[in-house]
């Protein structure tokens, strides 16, 4: 590996670091961390303060995963330099450097690095965690049949094997945060989309 990768690499976990979240919710004089599920993601913001800074956060975690990938591409790297940096990008906000490496589950970043590494996979992906997501009100089964899906779709389409890594890479990661998500889903304790959070209870987010 090159000092300019290691660089890259390094600026786009930097860059997934930003903790959008947990910055929207202290401009409401609200830590995050300590309401709901503990978690910077979007969901918790929605059960916290509403779909306007929910929707603020969803934006701007897609954006920066997105905008890792775009950088990347501008400079003409491709390959599984991409993919690392997609994975990098996810890391930095699942494990963020300006939370002592906490965060949150790191779907919105996936899917932003998604729209610009595969922007195909990403427009087939999409619906498909929606609509399940719709179906059941888990944003979490939502999240993680969204993320084994983009990998089926990209095997389905002949993608490159780096392709297929970096999207199983990032499905892995997804399931390793809503890891306790899936025990609640079992116990059928798992909070639904719309419920409310007052105080940090563990749940999805």
């Amino acid at each position: 590996m090159t000092w300019e990768i290691a660089i890259i690499l390094l600026l786009a976990y930097l860059f997934g670091s930003i903790p959008v979240g947990a910055l929207v919710a202290r401009a409401r004089g609200i830590d995050i961390q300590k309401v709901g599920s503990g978690n910077i993601g979007a969901t918790n913001v929605l059960r916290t303060l509403g779909p306007g800074p929910a929707a603020i956060v969803a934006f701007f975690d897609v954006f920066k995963g997105g905008i890792a990938l775009l950088i990347v591409r501008l400079a003409g790297l491709d390959g599984m330099v991409a993919g690392l940096v997609a994975v990098a990008a996810v890391l930095g906000h699942n494990y963020s450097i300006w939370l002592r490496f906490s965060g949150g589950k790191g779907v919105a970043t996936s899917f932003g690095t998604l729209l610009v590494l595969d922007p195909w996979v990403a427009l087939l992906t999409l619906p498909i965690g929606v609509t399940t997501m719709v179906l059941t009100r888990y944003v979490s089964a939502g999240s993680m049949i969204g993320a084994v899906a983009s990998v089926v779709i990209a095997i389905g389409l002949g993608r490159p094997v780096w392709e297929i890594i970096t999207l199983g890479l990032l499905a892995g990661l997804i399931f390793f945060t809503h890891r306790e998500n899936i025990q609640r889903l079992q116990a059928g304790t798992e909070r639904r989309l719309g419920e409310k959070s007052a105080e940090k209870t563990g749940t999805a987010g």
